[in-house]
């Protein structure tokens, strides 16, 4: 079994330096030599063949069980060796590949019951959790890095800003967030444009959340959350913005979901949709990914998003491809859980900590190593709502900016 895995990821690991120990005691080096060496130690025979039986689903497993160590370097130094090589994934996983491929449409079938029972599993997990590296405001999705050495929350705030310009949001104007998370890019849509907001979730731990947030900044009665699916909200709407909600709707839903958004958004409407995306057409969600982290999720490609707005009668305004700025989004996050790591293990256990440090650490490289990005589509019903050229959008965040500056708030550091 040894020498047979030795074989195999000789044949995948052609970059990097990757020493592998294991529990019979064979040490075997992959790679060029190139880069920071990382050393490996499996603990069981069992952890062996599972690498080559399923190697995409078992090499989470055996760090999250601890049946994979790793003795030199972190499991972000391996997961940079792991996601830059030539092959995306070992040759021989592709016939399993291809057979998660063909049965994907039943993994990412989401009625409205197997959807909220999906979100609950994520986020309704202890509040506490996010809290350890989150920014200040709490938002769970890519942020924007307007200068290299923006800090996350600072970042997240641009991202924010830069959303609110772009569907040109005027005081008094009814707005939908889908997919509110803690009530972030509400609050701030509120308090910055003077906008009536409507955020729906399917969290109870989230819609709790916002609900306080709201009352303590006395933006209750023009941010409103609602625990609710998109499929039963009521419009229309001026403006409609889902930032990171996309990810959880599902192949076989695209067409319901941009046939609501039509039925919801105003003839006058603009609607702004940001996700998660890949840029080399369709595939299937990593299967540790789907089994432990987002059951139901799929990153979509945009040649599958596109058609699907088009069959809604929608008309696509703008699309912004957002390069490596969720890359840097997530070492922000996966460094400051490592600086609290012992309060995640301390809220659940050690096997958790590692299984949260497992996702943090290969979502970032899959960004930085591999071909994923996160897109924003500006949507409208017909044409001529929306400036010809994209000037505006810069000139609304400059006022955007200058209203911040007279109402933002001290931040604080994320879980105090």
């Amino acid at each position: 079994m040894d020498r047979l895995l030795r074989f195999f990821l000789n044949q995948f690991v052609q970059r990097g330096s990757i020493t592998f120990v294991t529990a019979s005691g064979m040490t075997f080096t992959c790679g060029d030599g190139t880069g920071q060496p990382v050393r490996v130690r499996l603990t069981t025979k069992e952890v062996a063949r599972q690498l080559l039986l399923d190697p995409e689903m078992s090499f989470g497993e055996a760090y999250t069980d601890g049946t994979m160590v790793v003795e030199r370097g972190s499991i972000a130094d391996l997961l940079a060796i792991i996601l830059d090589q030539p092959d995306i994934m070992p040759r021989w996983a592709k016939l399993q590949w291809w057979l998660r491929y063909l049965v994907r449409n039943i993994q990412q079938f989401n009625p409205r019951g197997r959807s909220r029972n999906n979100v609950a599993r994520h986020y309704d997990l202890d509040g506490r959790l996010y809290s350890l590296f989150l920014d200040a405001d709490k938002q769970y999705s890519c942020a924007y890095f307007e200068t290299p050495d923006l800090t996350l929350d600072d970042a997240q705030l641009a991202k924010k800003r830069h959303v609110t310009a772009k569907i040109l949001v005027e005081p008094g104007q009814r707005v939908l967030d889908i997919g509110s998370g803690w009530g972030g890019l509400s609050l701030y849509l509120a308090e910055m444009t003077g906008a009536d907001v409507t955020g729906i979730t399917l969290s109870t731990e989230q819609l709790q959340v916002s609900k306080a947030r709201a009352e303590e900044k006395n933006l209750a009665r023009s941010a409103k959350f609602l625990l609710q699916d998109y499929r039963d909200t009521s419009g229309p709407f001026d403006r409609i913005v889902s930032v990171g909600m996309f990810e959880h709707v599902g192949v076989d839903h695209y067409d319901t979901f941009f046939k609501r958004c039509a039925e919801l958004l105003d003839r006058d409407g603009v609607m702004v949709l940001h996700s998660i995306g890949r840029s080399e057409g369709p595939g299937i969600t990593n299967p540790w990914i789907a089994k432990y982290i987002f059951p139901g999720g799929y990153i979509p490609a945009l040649s599958e998003v596109v058609p699907a707005i088009e069959r809604a009668g929608l008309l696509v305004c703008d699309i912004e491809i957002l390069r490596l700025h969720y890359a840097e989004t997530l070492k922000a996050w996966r460094e400051r859980f490592m600086a609290r790591r012992e309060e995640a293990v301390r809220l659940y256990d050690e096997r958790f900590a590692r299984m949260w440090e497992f996702y943090l650490a290969s979502s970032e490289m899959s960004f930085r190593k591999q071909n994923l990005m996160n897109f924003q589509i500006q949507i409208t019903r017909r044409q001529g709502i929306v400036p010809m050229t994209r000037d505006y959008i810069p000139r609304g965040e400059a006022r955007l900016r200058s209203i911040e500056r007279k109402q933002r708030p001290r931040l604080q550091i994320a879980g105090e």
